[in-house]
């Protein structure tokens, strides 16, 4: 299915969402995709706390610590650290069923494509490896997606499980 839509996708639906499920700790690795619109706003936003880390699985265990302490916490990461992070998120988030919601950005994803018809391999096999690893995602490409994400970092803590927002699209800054 080829992207027909010109609707843009702004950080700031991003961010909205976030704050609007009560979410409060974003545990970050800048990546090139949410850098812009999402990350930098973040860290100017007296609402949330950035927490900036090394390496994508130290951010799962993170926030999967943070859920045991009643936090809601959100990683924001490149689709390159989900993929060098596949262990962490089998045995941390999905073995013992903890509410790790990833907000995940496709380096190089083209514009008018969805990712199952990218030409760059890493990011044709994200959907396949999300439904083999069974975990609930959200492709949000646009801002009625960002702005349906709080329901579903809801759901995850309600259901204790983790869930993956795949960003397809750079978020704009917004004015």
């Amino acid at each position: 299915m080829t992207i027909t839509s010109t609707n843009p996708l702004h950080g700031a639906a991003i961010i909205d969402a976030i704050k609007a499920a009560g979410t409060r700790h974003v545990i970050a690795l800048p990546d090139i995709v949410t850098c812009d619109g999402v990350l930098w706003p973040m860290t100017h936003d007296p609402d949330l706390r950035v927490v900036t880390v090394c390496k994508e699985d130290e951010g799962v265990s993170i926030c999967a610590a943070m859920s045991y302490a009643n936090e809601r916490a959100v990683l924001l990461i490149q689709h390159t650290g989900f993929l060098d992070s596949i262990n962490a998120i089998r045995a941390i988030a999905i073995e013992y069923s903890l509410p790790v919601v990833m907000i995940v950005g496709l380096q190089g994803m083209e514009p008018d494509r969805m990712p199952s018809e990218s030409a760059k391999y890493g990011i044709q096999i994200m959907e396949p490896l999300l439904n083999a690893m069974d975990l609930s995602y959200s492709i949000v490409c646009d801002d009625a997606q960002a702005a349906a994400m709080s329901a579903m970092i809801d759901e995850a803590y309600a259901s204790s499980k983790p869930f993956v927002f795949v960003v397809a699209r750079s978020p704009l800054k917004s004015g």
